[in-house]
């Protein structure tokens, strides 16, 4: 088999390891891929085609008879890259463009669960700063903190919880809607209630009718420790989350996914591929934060290494319908991940930095570095993004796992690197 991964970050590095592992495959093609993706060498080879450029990617697909694709980040979903496949009947894990919605549109995303009685929070959506603004004015001050977020993909970034009026309409709506912060991504604002509680994931593979579940993880998003400062693409991860209990998780299968998927399946779209459920659980009730249309990412890097099955086996079996007959178990133990930052991000950050892995992050059979934004000029390894590596480690119990991975983190340096060494502390 010949398989294509598409994107660049920590996620499809860990696709491609996952990927890599079957006996089956024979070439593994990350498009673009990363510095980590590049030196993994044997069967795996970065490709120059940029995961937003469809038509170069459906002719690479065609051209080297590719058996199977994977499509890592949402912008290539929402570029309409399932359906564009499909049409040339090539094997592609993903949802259709409309699906996809459920991620690239939260105003879509939020009707549709509106439409299907799934919990979540209660909203307004406006398109015009004066409407949003006007929302707002009319909330008594007791009904703060609100979330507003901008509609579109914004990286993970654009989402502000405003504890009071004035942070919303300065600091949010404003920025959205007329300094334009997050560009068209902003056309429509979505203004909600604040759940309480705490948040984790939960991820899908389907095939539009029959599922599977990954163990639950949770993610950290704000740069600083203690759940502090902006939000960021994920600063580290960990698994199985304690929070979702057996109980939480029939819950999130009965009252959630299971409506999602017969709701698609309603409107012509059966979803397919990874479905990501961001839950708030309160009091051991679930309610949706979010949907994404894929992995998440740093979430990627705890779950697949906790995979006991063979991925591609069960990514075939979603494409033909028999996802139900595969085996699909799940490793005993933890995983956690840290996520190493350039310095300034999710700000302006510096490019180019020299990075330096250690051996206690390369020799461990229990650690795994995924690269996020790197890149290899002349065989030297370097960085190219906000995130640069996660650092994964596995263990018996999320204690180990994140000592390990700790200990890995302290033997790998760049100029002005940063990481959160809270990781996994509310499990603990």
């Amino acid at each position: 088999m010949n398989v294509l991964v598409i994107g660049s970050g920590a996620r499809e590095h860990a696709l491609v390891w996952s990927v890599a592992k079957n006996r089956q495959v024979e070439r593994v093609f990350a498009a673009p891929g990363n510095g980590g993706t590049a030196a993994m060498g044997g069967k795996v080879e970065n490709i120059c085609l940029k995961a937003d450029d469809i038509e170069g990617l459906l002719g690479f697909a065609l051209e080297h008879a590719i058996d199977l694709t994977i499509v890592g980040p949402e912008q290539p979903l929402e570029l309409g890259i399932v359906d564009r496949f499909r049409q040339k009947q090539l094997p592609v894990i993903g949802p259709d463009r409309y699906a996809a919605q459920l991620e690239t549109s939260k105003a879509f995303s939020k009707a549709f669960m509106e439409r299907n009685n799934i919990p979540t929070a209660s909203y307004r959506v406006f398109r015009t700063s004066a409407d949003a603004l006007g929302y707002l004015e009319s909330l008594d001050d007791r009904e703060y903190p609100m979330v507003i977020k901008a509609s579109g993909l914004c990286a993970g970034k654009g989402v502000v919880v405003a504890e009071s009026r004035k942070q919303a309409e300065e600091a949010a709506v404003r920025a959205m809607a007329e300094e334009r912060v997050f560009g068209d991504a902003a056309n429509e604002i979505v203004i909600e209630s604040f759940l309480e509680g705490q948040e984790a994931s939960v991820f899908v593979l389907t095939d539009g009718s029959d599922y599977r579940l990954f163990l639950p993880s949770q993610d950290h998003k704000r740069i600083g420790e203690g759940d502090t400062g902006k939000n960021t693409g994920g600063m580290g991860a960990y698994a199985p989350a304690p929070l979702v209990t057996e109980e939480v998780m029939e819950k999130v299968c009965s009252r959630i996914v299971e409506p999602a998927l017969a709701g698609m399946r309603s409107e012509g779209h059966p979803y397919t591929g990874f479905l990501y459920v961001g839950l708030m659980v309160h009091d051991g009730e679930p309610s949706v934060v979010e949907f994404n249309a894929r992995l998440g990412d740093p979430e990627a890097q705890v779950v697949l290494p906790l995979l006991g099955d063979d991925l591609v086996d069960a990514l075939l079996a979603s494409l033909d319908g028999t996802l139900a007959d595969v085996p699909f178990s799940m490793k005993p133990g933890a995983a956690s991940t840290v996520v190493l930052a350039s310095g300034g991000y999710p700000d302006a950050y510096a490019t180019g930095r020299t990075v330096t892995i250690g051996p206690a992050a390369e020799s461990s059979s229990d650690v795994i570095v995924f690269h996020a934004g790197t890149t290899r000029d002349n065989g030297i390894l370097k960085t190219s993004g906000g995130r640069v590596l996660s650092v994964t480690a596995l263990g018996a119990t999320l204690q180990e796992s994140l000592e390990r991975a700790y200990r890995a983190v302290e033997g790998i340096s760049f100029d002005d690197a940063y990481y959160r060494r809270d990781i996994g502390a509310k499990a603990l």
